[in-house]
């Protein structure tokens, strides 16, 4: 099973940097073709008609890909504050009660994401002429993501691989402050 569980996060460290990279491309990109539209609106007195649905598409694609690193990286959301008031044996526990809810959470971006994908892809998105189900897939990608990197999370604590010693997001950053 730790051979599995070592695969596992072998390809969802792989899938984060990946995602991580893709991500931020998306984020310079988006900012590029915003600066282009205001630069060809107000000097060139033109306007480029495609830069809005495109840069909602990207920051649709960097937030969901970026909030599925998050996951990743146990920078979600959790019981921090209980964390600190309750005895360490507790903390185990609230951290995988914070990961069920987050698979939760992710199972349905990814279902709901994949469905609304499927019923509008036979739309076509105004001026860019894509499939509408284009719009939904940062949805469902993302949710796939956060799905695989949460696994890896409760399946290394089942295995009681994630060591406790193990640093969380919040500890990283309280000592770096």
């Amino acid at each position: 099973m730790l051979a599995g569980i070592a695969a596992l996060s072998r390809l969802n460290g792989f899938l984060s940097r990946v995602s991580l990279w893709l991500a931020g491309a998306g984020l310079v990109f988006m900012t590029l073709i915003v600066f282009a539209q205001v630069f060809m609106r107000y000097v060139m007195n033109d306007s480029l008609l495609w830069v809005e649905p495109v840069a909602i598409l990207l920051m649709s694609w960097f937030i969901f890909l970026g909030s599925a690193v998050g996951v990743h990286e146990s920078f979600h959301m959790g019981f921090d504050v209980l964390l600190f008031f309750l005895p360490d044996s507790a903390g185990n526990w609230l951290k995988g009660l914070s990961d069920l809810a987050v698979l939760c959470f992710a199972i349905g971006m990814a279902v709901y994401g994949w469905q609304l994908m499927v019923r509008t892809w036979g739309t076509t998105l105004p001026v860019i002429r894509l499939p509408g189900g284009f719009g939904y897939m940062p949805l469902f990608a993302g949710g796939v993501l956060m799905t695989l990197f949460v696994l890896e999370h409760l399946l290394q604590r089942l295995s009681g691989s994630r060591a406790e010693a193990q640093q969380d997001a919040e500890d990283i950053l309280m000592t770096e402050a």
